[in-house]
């Protein structure tokens, strides 16, 4: 991977340039983006901790948190402190958001494999898998055999 480190004399963050272009509203909002911050935090924690209680029980194949949480654009020097900051911020929360869909995806592939009557506006990669909506006749017969297809597919990554 390429690092482009070419640096940019404009990046400054601290410079008088830089405070006068960015925007008012940007400033505003800062606190009510750093306010997700103990959320998610939180979220991460006890997404692990269910799963480290949970899919063991269960024989579920643990999500590998680090194949989601990946945090390294920090790292590019062209990028000013505040910039650097928020990347670490959006690598972070949408990495936590995206491990604990994954721990949620399992789950309910597990307990409830049904999609939904309603269109619905994310579909994980098993979703496929799932009975369709009201099809009783095939609930219980197929249940196992999912479960069993899905432990096969997460175990062979």
């Amino acid at each position: 991977m390429k690092n482009n480190t070419k640096i940019n004399p404009d990046i400054n963050v601290f410079s008088y340039e830089f405070l006068t272009r960015a925007k008012l509203s940007y400033f505003i909002t800062i606190p009510f983006i750093l306010m997700m911050v103990l959320p998610t935090i939180l979220l991460d924690i006890f997404a692990t901790l269910y799963q480290v209680v949970n899919f063991p029980a269960y024989k579920i194949p643990k999500v590998k948190r680090s194949k989601y949480v990946v945090i390294d654009r920090h790292h590019l020097s062209y990028l000013n402190f505040m910039e650097k900051f928020f990347c670490l911020y959006c690598g972070y929360v949408n990495g936590v958001i995206h491990y604990v869909a994954e721990i949620g995806s399992r789950t309910e592939e597990f307990w409830c494999p049904i999609k939904h009557n309603k269109k619905i506006g994310f579909e994980h990669p098993r979703y496929d898998n799932y009975l369709e909506y009201g099809d009783s006749a095939s609930y219980h017969a197929k249940r196992k055999e999912i479960r069993l297809k899905m432990k096969k597919e997460l175990h062979n990554k």
